[in-house]
Protein backbone atom coordinates (compact mmCIF):
# COMPACT_ATOMS: atom_id res chain seq x y z
CA UNK A 1 0.00 0.00 0.00
CA UNK A 2 0.91 3.61 -0.41
CA UNK A 3 2.11 3.39 3.39
CA UNK A 4 -0.23 6.06 4.41
CA UNK A 5 -1.19 4.88 8.36
CA UNK A 6 -2.70 6.75 10.33
CA UNK A 7 0.51 6.92 13.23
CA UNK A 8 3.37 7.35 11.34
CA UNK A 9 3.59 11.36 10.38
CA UNK A 10 5.92 10.66 8.12
CA UNK A 11 4.05 8.95 5.52
CA UNK A 12 2.23 11.13 3.17
CA UNK A 13 0.55 11.42 -0.64
CA UNK A 14 2.73 12.96 -3.01
CA UNK A 15 -0.02 15.28 -4.73
CA UNK A 16 1.99 16.28 -7.45
CA UNK A 17 3.23 12.65 -8.16
CA UNK A 18 -0.52 11.05 -8.18
CA UNK A 19 -2.41 14.30 -10.55
CA UNK A 20 0.51 14.95 -12.92
CA UNK A 21 0.69 14.74 -16.23
CA UNK A 22 2.91 11.90 -17.49
CA UNK A 23 2.41 13.43 -21.01
CA UNK A 24 5.77 15.28 -20.82
CA UNK A 25 8.32 14.72 -23.84
CA UNK A 26 11.66 15.47 -21.84
CA UNK A 27 13.19 12.55 -23.31
CA UNK A 28 13.48 10.70 -26.62
CA UNK A 29 10.50 9.10 -28.14
CA UNK A 30 10.72 5.42 -26.99
CA UNK A 31 12.37 6.36 -23.72
CA UNK A 32 9.64 8.83 -23.12
CA UNK A 33 6.87 6.72 -24.21
CA UNK A 34 8.60 4.41 -21.84
CA UNK A 35 8.63 6.51 -18.73
CA UNK A 36 5.44 7.87 -19.20
CA UNK A 37 4.09 4.44 -19.09
CA UNK A 38 5.30 3.61 -16.35
CA UNK A 39 4.02 6.85 -14.65
CA UNK A 40 0.99 5.82 -15.41
CA UNK A 41 1.30 2.54 -14.03
CA UNK A 42 2.60 4.05 -10.55
CA UNK A 43 -0.40 6.64 -10.66
CA UNK A 44 -2.79 4.07 -10.92
CA UNK A 45 -1.27 2.00 -8.44
CA UNK A 46 -1.34 5.06 -5.71
CA UNK A 47 -4.29 5.66 -6.67
CA UNK A 48 -6.00 2.05 -6.30
CA UNK A 49 -4.26 2.38 -2.90
CA UNK A 50 -5.66 5.24 -1.69
CA UNK A 51 -9.59 4.05 -2.94
CA UNK A 52 -8.27 1.22 -0.69
CA UNK A 53 -7.18 2.61 2.76
CA UNK A 54 -10.29 4.99 2.60
CA UNK A 55 -12.54 2.24 2.32
CA UNK A 56 -10.89 0.47 5.19
CA UNK A 57 -11.45 3.65 7.25
CA UNK A 58 -15.23 4.32 6.04
CA UNK A 59 -15.55 0.68 7.28
CA UNK A 60 -14.10 1.24 10.75
CA UNK A 61 -15.58 4.37 11.05
CA UNK A 62 -19.11 3.23 10.59
CA UNK A 63 -18.74 0.99 13.21
CA UNK A 64 -18.52 3.72 15.83
CA UNK A 65 -22.13 4.86 14.79
CA UNK A 66 -25.32 3.78 16.97
CA UNK A 67 -26.72 1.02 15.98
CA UNK A 68 -30.27 3.35 14.67
CA UNK A 69 -28.07 5.39 12.62
CA UNK A 70 -25.61 2.71 11.07
CA UNK A 71 -27.28 2.30 7.85
CA UNK A 72 -27.53 5.71 6.97
CA UNK A 73 -24.19 6.13 7.87
CA UNK A 74 -23.22 3.46 5.45
CA UNK A 75 -25.18 5.00 2.57
CA UNK A 76 -23.58 8.43 3.04
CA UNK A 77 -19.80 7.30 3.20
CA UNK A 78 -20.55 4.95 0.04
CA UNK A 79 -21.49 8.56 -1.60
CA UNK A 80 -18.32 9.94 -0.18
CA UNK A 81 -16.50 7.16 -1.67
CA UNK A 82 -18.02 8.08 -5.01
CA UNK A 83 -17.40 11.44 -4.71
CA UNK A 84 -13.61 10.70 -3.41
CA UNK A 85 -13.10 8.03 -6.58
CA UNK A 86 -14.36 11.36 -8.90
CA UNK A 87 -11.93 13.11 -7.16
CA UNK A 88 -8.94 10.22 -7.63
CA UNK A 89 -9.61 10.26 -11.26
CA UNK A 90 -8.68 14.42 -11.62
CA UNK A 91 -5.55 14.68 -13.87
CA UNK A 92 -5.19 18.56 -14.75
CA UNK A 93 -8.00 21.14 -15.90
CA UNK A 94 -11.17 19.81 -16.63
CA UNK A 95 -11.73 21.96 -19.90
CA UNK A 96 -9.71 22.29 -22.44
CA UNK A 97 -9.41 26.06 -22.76
CA UNK A 98 -9.14 25.90 -27.06
CA UNK A 99 -12.61 23.88 -27.03
CA UNK A 100 -14.65 26.49 -24.59
CA UNK A 101 -17.27 28.26 -26.78
CA UNK A 102 -19.93 31.17 -26.22
CA UNK A 103 -23.51 29.23 -25.31
CA UNK A 104 -25.18 29.44 -29.36
CA UNK A 105 -27.87 31.92 -29.90
CA UNK A 106 -31.11 31.47 -28.20
CA UNK A 107 -29.10 29.50 -24.92
CA UNK A 108 -29.17 32.89 -22.96
CA UNK A 109 -32.53 34.33 -23.28
CA UNK A 110 -33.00 38.02 -22.23
CA UNK A 111 -35.09 38.53 -19.38
CA UNK A 112 -36.89 40.99 -20.89
CA UNK A 113 -38.38 39.07 -23.71
CA UNK A 114 -39.31 37.04 -21.00
CA UNK A 115 -41.12 39.62 -18.92
CA UNK A 116 -42.82 41.52 -21.75
CA UNK A 117 -44.85 37.92 -22.63
CA UNK A 118 -48.09 37.68 -20.74
CA UNK A 119 -48.98 35.20 -18.61
CA UNK A 120 -50.47 32.20 -20.11
CA UNK A 121 -52.88 31.07 -17.17
CA UNK A 122 -53.91 32.73 -13.81
CA UNK A 123 -50.94 33.08 -11.24
CA UNK A 124 -52.16 30.97 -8.68
CA UNK A 125 -52.24 28.04 -11.51
CA UNK A 126 -48.42 29.09 -12.03
CA UNK A 127 -47.65 28.81 -8.42
CA UNK A 128 -49.63 25.31 -8.01
CA UNK A 129 -46.54 24.20 -9.80
CA UNK A 130 -43.65 25.48 -8.03
CA UNK A 131 -41.36 24.63 -4.47
CA UNK A 132 -39.19 27.26 -3.36
CA UNK A 133 -35.70 25.44 -2.14
CA UNK A 134 -33.23 27.90 0.24
CA UNK A 135 -29.78 26.63 0.45
CA UNK A 136 -29.54 26.81 4.49
CA UNK A 137 -26.24 25.28 5.35
CA UNK A 138 -23.62 28.22 6.17
CA UNK A 139 -22.59 29.78 9.37
CA UNK A 140 -22.61 33.45 9.60
CA UNK A 141 -18.64 33.35 10.95
CA UNK A 142 -17.37 35.10 8.72
CA UNK A 143 -18.89 38.14 9.68
CA UNK A 144 -18.28 37.36 13.39
CA UNK A 145 -21.32 35.51 14.42
CA UNK A 146 -22.34 32.29 15.73
CA UNK A 147 -24.84 30.04 14.17
CA UNK A 148 -27.06 29.59 11.20
CA UNK A 149 -26.15 32.78 8.56
CA UNK A 150 -29.89 32.68 8.08
CA UNK A 151 -30.43 34.04 11.58
CA UNK A 152 -28.70 37.18 10.92
CA UNK A 153 -30.73 40.58 11.56
CA UNK A 154 -30.48 42.24 8.23
CA UNK A 155 -33.26 44.87 8.42
CA UNK A 156 -35.61 46.05 10.49
CA UNK A 157 -34.55 43.46 12.91
CA UNK A 158 -35.39 41.13 10.19
CA UNK A 159 -33.57 37.62 9.55
CA UNK A 160 -32.55 36.31 6.25
CA UNK A 161 -35.42 33.57 7.30
CA UNK A 162 -37.96 35.86 8.31
CA UNK A 163 -37.73 37.87 4.90
CA UNK A 164 -38.02 35.08 3.19
CA UNK A 165 -40.96 33.43 4.58
CA UNK A 166 -42.59 37.02 4.78
CA UNK A 167 -41.70 36.76 1.11
CA UNK A 168 -43.61 33.58 0.27
CA UNK A 169 -46.43 34.23 2.48
CA UNK A 170 -47.16 37.67 0.52
CA UNK A 171 -47.49 35.30 -2.63
CA UNK A 172 -49.80 32.81 -0.78
CA UNK A 173 -51.99 35.17 0.40
CA UNK A 174 -51.79 37.39 -2.50
CA UNK A 175 -53.19 34.50 -5.23
CA UNK A 176 -54.51 32.18 -2.59
CA UNK A 177 -51.72 29.51 -3.37
CA UNK A 178 -49.91 27.19 -1.55
CA UNK A 179 -46.26 27.55 -2.75
CA UNK A 180 -44.35 25.84 0.07
CA UNK A 181 -40.70 26.79 1.59
CA UNK A 182 -38.09 24.13 1.64
CA UNK A 183 -34.72 24.30 3.58
CA UNK A 184 -31.41 22.37 2.80
CA UNK A 185 -29.59 22.72 5.68
CA UNK A 186 -26.32 21.10 7.25
CA UNK A 187 -25.63 19.41 10.21
CA UNK A 188 -24.46 23.11 11.20
CA UNK A 189 -27.66 24.58 11.02
CA UNK A 190 -29.97 22.03 11.55
CA UNK A 191 -30.68 22.21 15.58
CA UNK A 192 -30.76 25.96 15.40
CA UNK A 193 -33.20 26.41 12.51
CA UNK A 194 -35.68 23.67 13.79
CA UNK A 195 -35.95 25.66 16.65
CA UNK A 196 -36.41 28.90 15.15
CA UNK A 197 -39.15 27.63 12.78
CA UNK A 198 -41.49 27.20 15.72
CA UNK A 199 -42.49 30.87 15.53
CA UNK A 200 -43.85 30.36 11.76
CA UNK A 201 -46.77 28.15 13.04
CA UNK A 202 -49.23 31.09 12.29
CA UNK A 203 -47.94 31.94 9.09
CA UNK A 204 -49.42 30.84 5.80
CA UNK A 205 -46.53 29.17 4.62
CA UNK A 206 -46.06 25.18 4.83
CA UNK A 207 -42.31 25.10 5.90
CA UNK A 208 -40.19 21.57 4.90
CA UNK A 209 -36.41 20.65 6.04
CA UNK A 210 -34.50 18.34 4.30
CA UNK A 211 -30.73 17.64 5.56
CA UNK A 212 -27.10 17.75 3.34
CA UNK A 213 -24.78 14.84 3.78
CA UNK A 214 -22.00 15.19 6.60
CA UNK A 215 -19.32 13.75 5.13
CA UNK A 216 -15.48 13.20 7.09
CA UNK A 217 -12.71 16.07 5.97
CA UNK A 218 -9.57 14.27 4.42
CA UNK A 219 -5.95 14.47 5.90
CA UNK A 220 -4.25 16.45 2.96
CA UNK A 221 -1.03 14.35 3.61
CA UNK A 222 -2.49 11.14 4.23
CA UNK A 223 -5.70 10.82 2.38
CA UNK A 224 -7.62 9.25 5.39
CA UNK A 225 -10.15 10.44 7.11
CA UNK A 226 -10.18 13.12 10.37
CA UNK A 227 -12.45 11.34 12.63
CA UNK A 228 -11.95 8.87 14.06
CA UNK A 229 -15.92 8.42 15.49
CA UNK A 230 -18.74 9.06 14.59
CA UNK A 231 -18.79 10.99 17.74
CA UNK A 232 -15.73 13.01 16.80
CA UNK A 233 -16.48 17.09 16.93
CA UNK A 234 -17.99 19.12 14.48
CA UNK A 235 -14.51 20.11 12.86
CA UNK A 236 -13.48 17.10 11.81
CA UNK A 237 -16.99 16.72 9.33
CA UNK A 238 -18.05 19.18 6.50
CA UNK A 239 -20.99 19.66 4.43
CA UNK A 240 -19.86 19.42 1.03
CA UNK A 241 -21.27 22.10 -0.93
CA UNK A 242 -24.93 23.17 -2.28
CA UNK A 243 -24.40 20.53 -4.89
CA UNK A 244 -25.96 18.25 -2.66
CA UNK A 245 -29.52 19.31 -2.94
CA UNK A 246 -30.37 17.13 -5.74
CA UNK A 247 -29.52 14.16 -4.05
CA UNK A 248 -30.97 14.64 -0.62
CA UNK A 249 -33.89 15.70 -1.76
CA UNK A 250 -34.69 12.85 -3.76
CA UNK A 251 -33.35 10.55 -0.50
CA UNK A 252 -35.36 13.07 2.02
CA UNK A 253 -38.57 11.50 0.05
CA UNK A 254 -39.61 15.35 -0.60
CA UNK A 255 -39.11 15.66 -3.97
CA UNK A 256 -41.23 12.60 -4.66
CA UNK A 257 -44.32 13.85 -2.61
CA UNK A 258 -44.07 17.16 -3.98
CA UNK A 259 -44.21 15.37 -7.60
CA UNK A 260 -47.36 13.34 -6.57
CA UNK A 261 -48.93 16.86 -5.21
CA UNK A 262 -48.55 18.19 -9.06
CA UNK A 263 -45.71 20.08 -8.12
CA UNK A 264 -43.51 19.88 -11.38
CA UNK A 265 -40.62 22.75 -10.93
CA UNK A 266 -38.62 24.08 -7.71
CA UNK A 267 -36.60 27.57 -7.49
CA UNK A 268 -33.16 26.90 -5.54
CA UNK A 269 -31.48 29.91 -4.04
CA UNK A 270 -29.07 30.61 -1.63
CA UNK A 271 -31.22 32.21 1.84
CA UNK A 272 -28.21 35.16 1.34
CA UNK A 273 -29.44 36.17 -1.84
CA UNK A 274 -32.08 39.17 -0.94
CA UNK A 275 -33.01 39.33 -4.70
CA UNK A 276 -33.96 35.79 -5.02
CA UNK A 277 -37.00 36.49 -4.89
CA UNK A 278 -40.32 34.47 -6.99
CA UNK A 279 -40.45 35.17 -10.46
CA UNK A 280 -43.59 34.62 -11.93
CA UNK A 281 -42.38 35.60 -15.85
CA UNK A 282 -39.45 32.51 -16.15
CA UNK A 283 -42.05 30.15 -14.08
CA UNK A 284 -44.92 31.17 -16.88
CA UNK A 285 -41.76 29.85 -19.27
CA UNK A 286 -41.39 26.61 -17.81
CA UNK A 287 -44.50 26.14 -17.34
CA UNK A 288 -46.27 27.07 -20.40
CA UNK A 289 -43.07 27.39 -23.11
CA UNK A 290 -44.01 28.93 -26.51
CA UNK A 291 -45.44 27.52 -29.38
CA UNK A 292 -42.57 25.64 -31.01
CA UNK A 293 -39.77 25.62 -27.72
CA UNK A 294 -38.86 22.58 -26.09
CA UNK A 295 -40.17 22.99 -22.78
CA UNK A 296 -37.01 23.69 -20.74
CA UNK A 297 -36.20 21.58 -17.50
CA UNK A 298 -32.99 23.67 -15.80
CA UNK A 299 -32.83 27.54 -16.08
CA UNK A 300 -29.76 29.54 -14.57
CA UNK A 301 -30.53 33.16 -14.05
CA UNK A 302 -27.05 35.15 -15.28
CA UNK A 303 -26.71 38.46 -14.60
CA UNK A 304 -23.83 41.30 -16.48
CA UNK A 305 -20.62 40.69 -15.30
CA UNK A 306 -18.98 44.08 -13.56
CA UNK A 307 -15.56 44.60 -12.17
CA UNK A 308 -16.40 42.98 -8.42
CA UNK A 309 -17.56 39.69 -10.15
CA UNK A 310 -14.90 38.99 -12.18
CA UNK A 311 -14.70 35.20 -10.21
CA UNK A 312 -17.98 34.67 -10.70
CA UNK A 313 -19.17 31.44 -12.55
CA UNK A 314 -20.12 32.13 -16.40
CA UNK A 315 -21.85 29.97 -18.79
CA UNK A 316 -20.24 28.45 -22.01
CA UNK A 317 -21.07 25.72 -24.59
CA UNK A 318 -18.64 22.90 -24.33
CA UNK A 319 -18.70 19.98 -26.57
CA UNK A 320 -21.85 21.12 -27.72
CA UNK A 321 -23.76 21.27 -24.00
CA UNK A 322 -24.28 24.34 -21.73
CA UNK A 323 -21.50 23.85 -18.79
CA UNK A 324 -20.77 26.13 -16.10
CA UNK A 325 -17.26 27.18 -16.16
CA UNK A 326 -15.95 27.80 -12.36
CA UNK A 327 -12.26 30.00 -11.99
CA UNK A 328 -11.06 26.41 -9.74
CA UNK A 329 -11.79 24.62 -13.59
CA UNK A 330 -9.53 27.51 -15.57
CA UNK A 331 -5.98 26.79 -16.40
CA UNK A 332 -3.49 29.18 -14.86
CA UNK A 333 -2.24 30.42 -17.75
CA UNK A 334 -6.13 31.31 -19.00
CA UNK A 335 -7.10 33.12 -15.56
CA UNK A 336 -6.96 36.41 -16.22
CA UNK A 337 -8.84 36.26 -19.66
CA UNK A 338 -11.36 34.41 -17.78
CA UNK A 339 -11.89 37.92 -15.49
CA UNK A 340 -12.04 39.65 -18.62
CA UNK A 341 -15.59 41.52 -18.37
CA UNK A 342 -15.20 41.86 -22.35
CA UNK A 343 -15.03 38.32 -23.61
CA UNK A 344 -17.32 36.45 -20.90
CA UNK A 345 -19.72 39.17 -20.07
CA UNK A 346 -22.37 37.04 -17.79
CA UNK A 347 -21.66 34.69 -14.42
CA UNK A 348 -24.11 32.60 -12.59
CA UNK A 349 -26.39 34.13 -9.74
CA UNK A 350 -26.81 30.80 -8.21
CA UNK A 351 -31.08 31.30 -8.73
CA UNK A 352 -31.69 28.08 -10.46
CA UNK A 353 -35.25 26.99 -11.67
CA UNK A 354 -35.48 23.05 -12.24
CA UNK A 355 -37.58 20.11 -14.11
CA UNK A 356 -38.39 17.93 -10.65
CA UNK A 357 -39.21 14.58 -12.29
CA UNK A 358 -35.82 15.23 -13.89
CA UNK A 359 -33.57 15.50 -10.67
CA UNK A 360 -35.74 12.37 -9.56
CA UNK A 361 -34.96 10.64 -12.95
CA UNK A 362 -30.92 12.11 -13.42
CA UNK A 363 -30.13 11.53 -9.55
CA UNK A 364 -32.04 7.51 -9.68
CA UNK A 365 -30.32 6.52 -12.57
CA UNK A 366 -27.02 7.71 -11.25
CA UNK A 367 -26.61 10.63 -14.19
CA UNK A 368 -26.11 13.77 -11.83
CA UNK A 369 -22.54 14.18 -12.80
CA UNK A 370 -20.81 17.38 -11.26
CA UNK A 371 -17.29 18.44 -11.27
CA UNK A 372 -15.27 17.96 -7.49
CA UNK A 373 -14.09 20.77 -5.80
CA UNK A 374 -11.42 20.67 -3.84
CA UNK A 375 -11.69 22.96 -0.74
CA UNK A 376 -8.49 23.21 1.25
CA UNK A 377 -9.21 24.13 4.72
CA UNK A 378 -6.79 24.01 7.99
CA UNK A 379 -7.42 22.63 11.26
CA UNK A 380 -7.21 24.40 14.54
CA UNK A 381 -4.54 21.99 15.65
CA UNK A 382 -3.07 22.98 12.53
CA UNK A 383 -3.88 20.33 10.22
CA UNK A 384 -4.29 20.66 6.46
CA UNK A 385 -7.56 19.18 5.45
CA UNK A 386 -9.09 18.85 2.49
CA UNK A 387 -13.01 18.99 1.77
CA UNK A 388 -14.33 17.39 -1.38
CA UNK A 389 -17.37 19.54 -2.70
CA UNK A 390 -19.95 20.46 -5.66
CA UNK A 391 -21.73 23.39 -6.44
CA UNK A 392 -25.52 22.62 -7.54
CA UNK A 393 -24.68 25.12 -10.92
CA UNK A 394 -22.89 22.52 -12.34
CA UNK A 395 -25.77 20.34 -12.43
CA UNK A 396 -26.76 22.40 -15.64
CA UNK A 397 -24.38 19.89 -17.48
CA UNK A 398 -26.55 16.61 -16.99
CA UNK A 399 -30.10 18.61 -18.37
CA UNK A 400 -31.41 17.82 -21.94
CA UNK A 401 -32.83 21.74 -22.54
CA UNK A 402 -31.14 23.84 -20.28
CA UNK A 403 -31.30 27.33 -20.44
CA UNK A 404 -29.96 30.66 -19.20
CA UNK A 405 -31.61 33.77 -18.42
CA UNK A 406 -29.86 37.29 -18.62
CA UNK A 407 -31.88 38.93 -15.56
CA UNK A 408 -31.45 42.46 -14.22
CA UNK A 409 -28.98 43.23 -11.34
CA UNK A 410 -31.73 43.32 -8.69
CA UNK A 411 -32.24 39.65 -8.81
CA UNK A 412 -28.70 39.35 -7.24
CA UNK A 413 -28.36 41.19 -3.85
CA UNK A 414 -25.85 38.62 -1.70
CA UNK A 415 -24.82 39.32 1.61
CA UNK A 416 -21.24 38.12 2.13
CA UNK A 417 -19.77 40.81 3.89
CA UNK A 418 -20.84 43.79 6.53
CA UNK A 419 -20.38 46.16 3.23
CA UNK A 420 -23.35 44.52 1.57
CA UNK A 421 -24.97 44.70 4.70
CA UNK A 422 -24.75 48.57 4.78
CA UNK A 423 -26.18 48.69 1.38
CA UNK A 424 -29.13 46.84 2.20
CA UNK A 425 -29.87 48.61 5.58
CA UNK A 426 -29.59 51.73 3.81
CA UNK A 427 -32.26 54.33 2.36
CA UNK A 428 -30.88 52.64 -1.04
CA UNK A 429 -33.41 50.10 -0.44
CA UNK A 430 -37.11 49.73 0.71
CA UNK A 431 -39.04 46.63 2.05
CA UNK A 432 -42.13 45.45 0.60
CA UNK A 433 -43.45 42.13 1.95
CA UNK A 434 -39.86 40.95 2.56
CA UNK A 435 -38.23 41.72 -0.84
CA UNK A 436 -35.65 44.02 -0.74
CA UNK A 437 -36.46 47.02 -3.94
CA UNK A 438 -34.49 49.80 -4.82
CA UNK A 439 -35.77 52.55 -3.92
CA UNK A 440 -37.64 54.90 -6.48
CA UNK A 441 -35.58 57.85 -5.51
CA UNK A 442 -32.28 56.47 -6.62
CA UNK A 443 -31.57 58.01 -9.48
CA UNK A 444 -29.86 54.99 -11.39
CA UNK A 445 -30.14 51.54 -10.58
CA UNK A 446 -26.66 50.55 -10.09
CA UNK A 447 -25.94 50.37 -6.77
CA UNK A 448 -22.48 51.70 -4.92
CA UNK A 449 -19.42 50.35 -4.78
CA UNK A 450 -18.56 50.30 -0.71
CA UNK A 451 -15.22 48.76 0.79
CA UNK A 452 -14.98 48.77 4.51
CA UNK A 453 -11.77 47.98 6.31
CA UNK A 454 -11.00 44.48 8.00
CA UNK A 455 -10.04 45.33 11.18
CA UNK A 456 -12.93 47.73 12.44
CA UNK A 457 -15.96 46.70 10.44
CA UNK A 458 -15.83 43.00 8.93
CA UNK A 459 -17.31 41.38 11.94
CA UNK A 460 -21.29 42.51 12.61
CA UNK A 461 -20.68 43.89 16.67
CA UNK A 462 -18.28 45.57 15.29
CA UNK A 463 -19.74 47.36 12.23
CA UNK A 464 -22.82 47.80 14.51
CA UNK A 465 -20.78 49.75 16.60
CA UNK A 466 -19.78 51.96 13.83
CA UNK A 467 -22.83 53.83 13.18
CA UNK A 468 -25.21 56.02 15.12
CA UNK A 469 -28.06 55.25 12.03
CA UNK A 470 -27.11 54.30 8.85
CA UNK A 471 -26.29 57.47 6.39
CA UNK A 472 -28.14 58.39 3.66
CA UNK A 473 -26.50 56.77 0.55
CA UNK A 474 -28.89 57.64 -2.18
CA UNK A 475 -26.86 58.98 -4.35
CA UNK A 476 -23.40 57.49 -3.70
CA UNK A 477 -21.40 55.82 -5.89
CA UNK A 478 -18.39 54.91 -4.24
CA UNK A 479 -17.54 54.60 -0.42
CA UNK A 480 -14.31 53.81 1.19
CA UNK A 481 -13.67 53.79 4.83
CA UNK A 482 -10.43 52.36 6.24
CA UNK A 483 -8.99 52.41 10.24
CA UNK A 484 -10.76 53.89 13.69
CA UNK A 485 -13.72 56.00 11.65
CA UNK A 486 -17.33 56.23 13.09
CA UNK A 487 -20.34 58.11 11.69
CA UNK A 488 -23.36 60.02 14.00
CA UNK A 489 -26.42 60.63 13.03
CA UNK A 490 -28.05 61.93 9.67
CA UNK A 491 -24.91 61.65 8.00
CA UNK A 492 -24.95 62.24 4.14
CA UNK A 493 -22.60 60.42 1.47
CA UNK A 494 -23.10 61.49 -2.00
CA UNK A 495 -20.69 60.72 -5.27
CA UNK A 496 -17.06 59.31 -4.10
CA UNK A 497 -16.37 59.87 -0.71
CA UNK A 498 -12.80 58.01 0.96
CA UNK A 499 -12.55 58.43 4.98
CA UNK A 500 -9.09 57.03 5.96
CA UNK A 501 -7.64 57.26 9.44
CA UNK A 502 -3.99 55.90 9.39
CA UNK A 503 -2.69 53.82 12.59
CA UNK A 504 -3.11 55.67 15.61
CA UNK A 505 -5.51 57.99 14.37
CA UNK A 506 -9.30 58.17 14.87
CA UNK A 507 -12.42 59.91 12.24
CA UNK A 508 -15.42 60.53 14.31
CA UNK A 509 -18.18 62.09 11.08
CA UNK A 510 -20.18 64.37 13.26
CA UNK A 511 -23.88 63.99 13.03
CA UNK A 512 -25.87 65.73 9.77
CA UNK A 513 -22.13 65.90 8.02
CA UNK A 514 -22.82 66.38 4.30
CA UNK A 515 -19.49 64.44 2.47
CA UNK A 516 -20.03 64.66 -1.41
CA UNK A 517 -16.84 63.63 -3.37
CA UNK A 518 -14.38 64.34 -0.85
CA UNK A 519 -11.56 62.81 0.89
CA UNK A 520 -11.54 62.46 4.49
CA UNK A 521 -7.84 61.70 6.47
CA UNK A 522 -5.88 62.76 9.32
CA UNK A 523 -7.53 63.60 12.92
CA UNK A 524 -11.22 64.37 13.90
CA UNK A 525 -12.53 63.36 17.23
CA UNK A 526 -15.53 64.66 18.38
CA UNK A 527 -15.62 64.08 22.66
CA UNK A 528 -19.47 65.05 24.76
CA UNK A 529 -18.74 68.26 26.84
Amino acid sequence: MLGINRQSSTNYVDWELLFSDPQIPSSPRGAHLERTQSIMEFQQLMKNDAKSALRHELDRLGKTADTENRDGVKKDFENFEKLFKRFLLKTGPSVVWSEIKSPPEGYIKSYRDISSCELSCSEKDLLSKLVVVKLNGGLGTSMGCVGPKSLISVRSGLTFLDLTVQQIESLNKRYQADVPLVLMNSFNTHDDTNMILRKYHSCQVKIHTFNQNRYPRINKETLLPIPQSCDDPLEAWYPPGHGDVYECIVKSGLLEAFVKQGKEFMFVSNIDNLGATVDLHILNMMVNPPEGQKPCDFVMEVTDKTRADVKGGTLIDYNGKLRLLEIAQVPKENVDEFKSVSKFKIFNTNNLWMHMPTVAKLVNSGEMNMEVIVNNKRLQNGTNVIQLETACGAGVKNFANAVGINVPRSRFLPVKKTSDLLLVMSNLYELQHGSMMMSKKRQFPTTPLIKLGDEHFSKIHKFMGRFQNIPDMLELDHLTVSGDVTFGNNVTLKGTVIIIANHGERIDIPSGAFLENKIVSGNLRILDH
